[in-house]
């Protein structure tokens, strides 16, 4: 398994570098709306491959913010900029149902996890039509890495980046996130959790902000696939980057795809959290980093990326 550690931390970036990027909304057909997203080209970009970056769960817009107003970490924001100052093309776009997607689902009902690997779909074939525009590399957030591994296995892709991404079933890791959830709730969203996964809706279910009725068929469709197991059918160049301050991921997840990917690069970043910026261990100040967009990230981050794309031009 080939490890980055070290990456030169002089590749600092320059804000006047991605000033200088075209920020263009784009929009491809969503069917009962369209889908929105950014394309950030840089002025000097050079022909080769772009990356398309995708976001992580739930109301999760382009930029990487959420609806939930402590969730604003403006990181997929970032990781564009950041490619923008190295000449690279990337495009972000809001999942279907989120920020200008939103007309794009009828209900919330009517999602299932693979219509979010049909649109990554969609846009990398917009992404790859763009001028100057190679191949294209998969760059993924948190359950966004899961998409794009789902993602390359139907598209011609040239790369995959899997950024803080689960390596065990969402059924393993919301089980384990449940962990500190006072009983008799506990073991009843146990019992839940495991009805779902066995494709079963749930009546009456506990904390229902996490099992209401309109996200189980969503969660059914979702909770039984083995992020691992789908890497292991990856036929590019994989680069797998977890924070070791990571509260919702742990490295234990990251080693698990990198055993499955055992040619994947490997970043395993100390004192950085799931929003992939500098963070403590302590939750409090652990979790007030993802209110923060001006905090940068890390600056291996974007430099492994780079490099991964640089490979994927061979």
């Amino acid at each position: 398994m080939r490890k980055l550690f070290g990456i030169a931390a002089g590749l600092l970036l320059s804000s006047a570098s991605w000033a200088e990027a075209a920020d263009r909304d784009v929009s491809i057909d969503g069917g009962k709306a369209p889908l929105h997203g950014s394309l950030m080209t840089p002025a000097a970009a050079r022909p080769g491959p772009a990356v398309l970056l995708i976001s992580g769960s739930g109301p999760t817009d382009r930029n990487g913010n959420s609806a939930i107003s402590a969730v604003r970490p403006a990181n997929m924001r970032l990781l564009a900029e950041g490619l923008a100052a190295h000449g690279l093309v990337s495009l972000r776009y809001d999942k279907r149902g989120v920020a200008d997607s939103a007309a794009a689902v009828g209900a919330e009902a009517d999602l299932r996890f693979a219509t979010y690997v049909d649109d990554a779909e969609a846009w990398v074939h917009f992404l790859e039509k763009q001028p100057g525009v190679s191949c294209v590399v998969l760059a993924g957030h948190s359950e966004g890495a899961l998409i794009a591994t789902m993602a390359a296995e139907r598209t011609k892709i040239c790369g995959l980046v899997l950024l803080s991404g689960a390596g065990r079933p969402a059924r393993a890791v919301i089980a384990e996130q449940l962990g500190k959830v006072p009983e008799p709730t506990r073991t009843a969203a146990l019992a839940a959790l495991d009805q779902l996964a066995a494709g079963k809706l749930v009546a009456d279910p506990p904390i229902p902000a996490l099992f209401r009725p309109s996200v189980q068929p969503y969660m059914i469709s979702w909770l039984a696939i083995d992020p691992a197991a789908e890497l292991h059918k990856a036929a590019v160049p994989v680069t797998i980057i977890q924070g070791l301050n990571d509260l919702q991921v742990s490295a234990d997840d990251a080693r698990a795809l990198a055993s499955a990917r055992p040619t994947a690069s490997l970043l395993m970043l100390d004192g950085v959290n799931h929003v992939l910026k500098p963070a403590p261990a302590d939750p409090a100040a652990n979790f007030a980093t993802y209110a923060d967009p001006n905090l940068p990230l890390d600056p291996r981050i974007v430099p492994a990326i780079v490099d991964l794309v640089k490979r994927a031009r061979r």
